[in-house]
């Protein structure tokens, strides 16, 4: 799968950028709006899952096209830990094919995308349901942890036995299927 880097998303007045969780598992899921229902429950419930994602070197980052005032708004209504980024110029959304028009405005689209500790994309989720996707994010983030735990591991079970294979991201991406 692809690397997508993002550079300048905002939390809470700081910048934010991909590789600050280099290292990490990140899902990094985008909604459409702060204080909406769907979107509410969605937030409560990675919140609610956060020391499992913890426990599996895991982070959760949400993106809108929302300002960062209005995260900090719905983070403190909501009774949140801000894990909202502000993507008010659209790009990172854009970039991750997660812009939708909604009549005269664009909003970022319900999409979730689970990135590896080396930044390249290990699955995307189109089109979620918020009631249960965190569960669904979870569960996708055990069964990736349960193939390779670093590359070193991968390498040494690689089917084809080199361990200097150059099909690494290939192997690895499609459960060592050389």
């Amino acid at each position: 799968m692809p690397r997508l880097a993002f550079l300048s998303l905002r939390r809470m007045g700081n910048t934010v950028s991909l590789k600050d969780y280099r290292g990490k598992w990140v899902a990094l899921y985008f909604y459409p709006k702060d204080l909406t229902p769907g979107c509410t429950k969605e937030a409560h419930n990675f919140q609610r899952d956060q020391v499992e994602f913890a426990r599996r070197n895991a982070v959760v980052l949400g993106v809108s096209v929302d300002s960062a005032d209005s995260h900090k708004r719905f983070c403190s209504k909501e009774g949140l830990i801000s894990s909202c980024l502000a993507d008010t110029s659209h790009a990172v959304s854009k970039q991750y094919g997660s812009l939708i028009n909604f009549g005269v405005t664009q909003i970022s689209a319900r999409n979730t995308f689970l990135i590896d500790p080396e930044g390249k994309i290990a699955k995307v989720f189109a089109g979620v349901s918020p009631a249960h996707h965190s569960t669904e994010v979870l569960a996708a983030l055990m069964n990736w942890r349960s193939l390779a735990r670093k590359p070193s591991d991968f390498k040494r079970t690689c089917p084809n036995g080199d361990a200097q294979c150059d099909r690494y991201n290939s192997c690895y991406y499609s459960r060592w299927q050389c």
